[in-house]
């Protein structure tokens, strides 16, 4: 079985880390698995990208062309619109050419491929969902506060979507948490595929829990503290990643023995006051240093307003660190409230203060800890999880 993963890039953002690892995970089931991507950050040679400088200077020009139907539109909304117009090139002539037995999907944005090429694609089709792109029109997310002409754009963009799928037969699409899978089931642009419900897959040897005081002497982070955690890219600046309702929640808790850690964002010329000292450690990208930072600290808080299988839920968890987080989107697929960690109510930041106090005093501390690596080890592995996968494509191909 030839399988050939499809996203924008390998490494760079959240749904390439997914992606990758799933890679990865087929890989080491000795599934003949390739990855084609626009832009290649590792130096794996398993993963296609542009060879020629031709090619690399146009993948690097894709997003802004791509973007362009939206450039002049006054008052658009700041969330991600994404509007698939540009033709793939020769994105589509690879997949092809590399005769696949499965093309599995993920985020192939940034001007990768455009909607209409998609039903081009020769081999039966899988399609994660890291988004809510696939499903809508051009927004990544959900947005209400819209221009005329963007929301204008945004229902020809869904009528494309609409009108190719259903020329594709043999698509199934996949809900990388129970919420995306059930907005695909509500969606009328997925009607009559299946959707499933698989999750991404971890490496649980690599995020497993290391010492917490040698971790912490690593990162020069005290010993006498309880450390609280927030991390995302572009974490303290995209307001999607709840950056405000934390600081918020931390102005609530009024205690000395609390330290704030923050990844993911360099510390601003004007750091904002959270009430207690905030380490930031800067942008992380390996698996070394994010393995020894959950560890180190004592909770980790995912304060998203949108989220739909957190990748930093389900790092965390698995080096046995318990996570706060709002109660919405795919968090409950990872987070067991009052057993690996806590569930605040959508948007209440007196309760998701509430919750980082209750994981850091919880006298069961140990047992919440261990819960959160065994749901992982249990449901998330990457053992676990492509054999799963592989049984989806299997599938696909009987079915084709």
């Amino acid at each position: 079985m030839k399988v050939l993963i499809v996203n924008t890039s390998d490494i760079n953002g959240g749904a390439a880390r997914a992606a990758y690892r799933l890679h990865q995970a087929l890989l080491a089931q000795e599934i003949d698995c390739k990855m084609l991507v626009q832009n290649k950050k590792s130096d794996d040679y398993t993963v296609v990208g542009p060879v020629s400088l031709y090619e690399k200077v146009l993948s690097k020009l894709r997003p802004f062309f791509d973007a362009l139907p939206c450039l002049f539109i006054e008052n658009k909304a700041s969330t991600l619109f994404s509007n698939s117009w540009l033709p793939s090139g020769k994105i589509i002539q690879k997949i092809n050419s590399m005769k696949p037995d499965i093309v599995h999907l993920h985020w192939v944005n940034d001007g990768m491929i455009r909607v209409e090429d998609l039903k081009k694609i020769n081999a039966p089709i899988v399609w994660s969902l890291h988004d809510a792109w696939p499903l809508s029109g051009g927004w990544h997310y959900e947005e209400t506060q819209v221009s005329n002409a963007q929301r204008k754009l945004d229902i020809k963009i869904f009528n494309r979507k609409k009108k190719t799928y259903s020329k594709i037969e043999n698509m199934s699409i996949v809900g990388l948490s129970r919420w995306i899978q059930d907005c695909a089931n509500n969606s009328p642009a997925f009607n009559g595929k299946k959707i499933i419900n698989l999750p991404n897959p971890i490496n649980t040897e690599i995020y497993k829990p290391i010492d917490k005081k040698v971790s912490r002497q690593l990162w020069g982070l005290p010993e006498d503290k309880k450390l609280v955690l927030f991390g995302a890219i572009a974490a303290t600046s995209d307001p999607r990643k709840g950056f405000k309702e934390l600081s918020d929640a931390l102005s609530k808790l009024n205690r000395s023995d609390i330290e704030f850690v923050v990844f993911g964002s360099s510390k601003p010329l004007t750091p904002p006051d959270l009430g207690c000292k905030v380490h930031y450690v800067g942008m992380l990208s390996d698996d070394v240093s994010l393995v020894s930072l959950y560890s180190a600290v004592d909770v980790m808080v995912v304060p998203s307003l949108q989220e739909n299988l957190s990748n930093a839920i389900m790092e965390s968890l698995s080096c046995a660190t318990p996570v706060v987080g709002f109660d919405i989107g795919g968090n409950s697929d990872l987070i067991e409230h009052k057993v690996n960690g806590y569930l605040a109510q959508e948007l209440n930041t007196k309760d998701l203060a509430f919750g980082i106090e209750w994981c850091l005093d919880n006298s069961n501390y140990e047992m919440l800890s261990s819960r959160g690596r065994e749901k992982v080890l249990k449901y998330f592995d990457s053992k676990v999880v492509a054999k799963k996968y592989v049984e989806v494509y299997k599938s696909k191909l009987c079915k084709g």
